[in-house]
């Protein structure tokens, strides 16, 4: 069973690179938290085989978040990775209306794409297309022609297992390049790519039966897990912005509590009394979190 990596790989005397990623664990853990119809999932495991790949080229530290938001019956879907490959992802679907072996139009509907990129430090960027094309992989290579201008293919797979993905990426300078017919060739030769290979198969194997006959560099594997990157400090920080008379009524009318569920894992954080008032505290000497 392939491990969860990611591998870059570029064609050598070209500006032409790649990358593949492969999930069985972070996947398999994100699908145990909920109960998710296989359509769900896969797009779920596509999604996050996506950010997973994008994420790679994050010059910073910080996250990619990837957001599917439909009038279809997925309405939204979130998907995020780290720097570090740590990833987390959710999905809102209305049950009776998912039809097992929907496909990506049925499922989302009309809406829209938004890649996020959310730095530890600095501005948050985020770029926003239309849904277009026949599956998450055309939506992406059209963000990507739209927003940075350089041709990228994606081809992502998942099952109820595991998750994959290949993505494919010119730089500049490719027209001054000697093999000018590189770029389609290798676009063409990962169309020919099936679920069962990228899901089972080892990265160097799926390289190997892809490009064989060119001349490719493989860099060393890098990790993925699942992370969810929720805590007590970001559940007070959601409460500071409820009205403190609201949270005290909440305490009250709950038996002398409130409960904060992340949605990404179902971890829940406990506030009492005491730490709600320490809360309106906080907020009236400036401090910014519990000590």
């Amino acid at each position: 069973m392939p491990s969860d990596s990611l591998q870059r790989f570029h064609f050598r005397d070209s500006p032409v690179r790649g990358e593949l990623c492969q999930l069985t664990q972070s996947y398999r853990e994100v699908l145990a938290r909920h109960d998710y119809p296989l359509p769900v999932q896969v797009l779920l495991g596509q999604a996050m085989a996506a950010v997973a790949l994008m994420a790679s080229m994050l010059k910073l530290e910080g996250s990619l978040i990837l957001q599917i938001q439909g009038d279809g019956p997925l309405s939204l879907l979130v998907a995020e990775s780290n720097e570090r490959g740590e990833l987390r992802a959710i999905a809102r679907y209305d049950h009776e209306a998912v039809i097992a072996g929907d496909e990506w139009t049925a499922l989302t509907g009309q809406g829209q794409l938004v890649l996020t990129i959310d730095p530890d430090e600095g501005q948050r960027y985020q770029g926003i297309v239309p849904l277009e094309g026949g599956s998450l992989a055309a939506a992406l290579g059209h963000y990507f022609q739209q927003s940075e201008q350089l041709p990228t293919e994606f081809f992502l797979f998942a099952d109820s297992q595991a998750a994959g993905g290949l993505m494919l990426q010119v730089l500049p300078g490719h027209d001054d390049g000697d093999d000018p017919d590189l770029w389609p060739r290798s676009v063409n030769l990962a169309g020919t790519l099936r679920a069962e290979e990228v899901l089972a198969l080892s990265i160097e194997e799926v390289l190997y039966r892809l490009y064989h006959e060119e001349s490719i560099e493989l860099f060393s594997a890098h990790p993925l897990a699942f992370k969810c990157t929720c805590s007590r400090a970001r559940s007070e920080n959601a409460l500071r912005s409820i009205d403190m008379d609201e949270l005290r009524a909440i305490v009250r009318e709950q038996g002398g509590f409130i409960e904060v569920d992340c949605q990404f894992c179902h971890q829940r954080y406990r506030f009492d009394s005491v730490d709600v008032e320490q809360l309106a505290h906080d907020a009236l000497t400036g401090t910014d979190s519990l000590q």
